[in-house]
């Protein structure tokens, strides 16, 4: 490694941490945990460029946000290397070769769904997805409830969004709330939350105080909190002087930019809200392609938040307004995939000088607590959505008073899609295969099944 700084706020050449960052683009796969291990392994272990200590002390920032941690870690050490050019080098890397894989692969589903191959295929992912999100429910849960009180927060949360349909941001806050009050009664409520004693790893080639940073400052940020807003909704403006206000690019653009902000606990958590909304309200999609747009998304490196880039796709596809359908989907699936990632980029530079006072803060890690706990309950809610929606061809809904309650019609059970399911569970829970490996043989299955059907 040089020393030479190849500008002021660089502590590494700009072309040589590009080129990392780059190469740490294409290896972005198996969701947050694989992510957030591919940059430990090249940024800590192999290139040296930051210690392992300050590596966690970025990263338990990033859990604090709404949004895709791996990619907001990416953009925070970026930053420390480089300066903002730096954070929206390793930003934006990280998320290009995701987004234009599923921009192909949306188009492909769009223009050969139908064919027996591309059926036969997703009669396989769908059931393994299924697994993948009892997967998600057992990690979170099995790190994030340490506490009784927090186990009643999941299932109160998974009962509050299953029975009572209660919107999905009202449960995130409400959790925060509940955090924040037993966690200044009952200490041990956030002891485990926080990292155990760590190995601090191999030394840094650069040292913490060589880092870039910059001083917390009223006027800085709030020159920041402007330029990130109008950066952030003027595609959605743009939208809706061109096409009207009842388009569904500005609804599309006003939907998801709300998700992004509520986005506590990663996609999964945000994912049931938005199948909700996209497949309910808008009707952009059926609850069937939600799961496999998620199973795309699977496939492809990057953040699993970008599924949503595949529901604006259809949805714009089927309701193209005085646009070309193919038109209408991709300007749909681009403006879905800026107002989804750019707040990423402004809670990064807008929060990182502030980054040690929030960290040290035990209330706000209590709140914190109490929405990775609603979270788990959220994500079991994903799955019986997943579940009801592809294991069975018909449901209906049983209503109580306030309860409602979506139940399968049992003579609509597909057998196939229950055996692939067990497959995948056997494999991703049983056997500890990677995603990736589990989605491929799961397609392979449900191709096999289709064709000899």
């Amino acid at each position: 490694m040089t020393s030479t700084r190849s500008r002021r706020d660089d502590v590494i050449p700009l072309r040589e941490a590009t080129r990392a960052w780059f190469a740490i683009s294409l290896q972005t796969f198996g969701g947050p945990a694989g992510q957030i291990a591919v940059m430990q392994h090249k940024l800590v272990d192999e290139k040296r460029w930051i210690g392992q200590q300050r590596f966690l002390h970025a990263l338990n920032y990033c859990m604090l946000l709404p949004g895709p941690e791996a990619q907001q870690l990416a953009i925070y050490v970026g930053w420390l290397l480089n300066g903002t050019a730096g954070g929206l080098v390793a930003g934006i890397l990280f998320v290009l070769p995701g987004v234009l894989a599923l921009l192909a692969l949306s188009a492909l589903y769009v223009g050969a769904g139908s064919t027996t191959f591309v059926t036969g295929l997703f009669a396989g992912l769908a059931p393994a997805v299924i697994a993948i999100v009892v997967q998600a429910v057992h990690r979170v849960g099995k790190r994030a409830l340490h506490h009784p009180a927090l186990v009643v927060m999941a299932v109160a949360s998974f009962v509050a969004l299953t029975v009572f349909k209660v919107p999905f941001p009202a449960v995130v806050a409400a959790a925060g709330v509940i955090g924040w009050l037993v966690g200044r009664r009952v200490p041990a409520f956030t002891e485990a939350n926080a990292h155990g004693p760590a190995a601090d790893g191999p030394p840094p080639l650069i040292s913490d105080d060589a880092l870039h940073h910059d001083p917390p400052s009223t006027v800085r940020g709030l020159k920041l909190l402007v330029l990130g807003l109008v950066l952030w909704f003027t595609p959605v403006a743009v939208a809706a002087a061109t096409f009207g206000r009842d388009s569904v690019f500005v609804d599309q653009g006003l939907f998801f930019s709300g998700a992004a902000v509520v986005t506590f606990g990663g996609a999964y958590a945000v994912l049931s809200y938005v199948a909700h909304q996209a497949v309910n309200v808008f009707g952009w999609l059926k609850a069937g392609e939600m799961v496999r747009g998620l199973a795309l998304a699977e496939t492809t490196p990057g953040p699993l938040i970008m599924v949503v880039q595949f529901v604006a796709f259809v949805g714009a596809y089927r309701d193209p307004g005085s646009l070309d359908p193919w038109v209408a989907a991709v300007l749909a699936s681009l403006l879905v995939t800026w107002v989804t990632f750019v707040p990423c980029f402004l809670f990064i530079f807008l929060g990182a000088p502030y980054v040690e006072r929030l960290r040290n803060n035990r209330q706000l890690t209590a709140a914190l607590t109490g929405i990775t706990a609603a979270v788990v309950g959220v994500i079991a809610n994903l799955a019986v959505f997943f579940a009801l929606h592809n294991l069975f061809d018909r449901s209906r809904t049983v209503s109580a008073g306030p309860a409602e309650l979506d139940v399968p019609v049992l003579s609509s059970a597909d057998p196939v899609a229950f055996a692939i399911t067990a497959v995948a569970l056997a494999l991703i829970l049983g056997r500890t295969w990677s995603t990736m490996r589990t989605l491929g043989v799961c397609a392979l299955l449900g191709l096999a099944s289709t064709l000899v059907g």
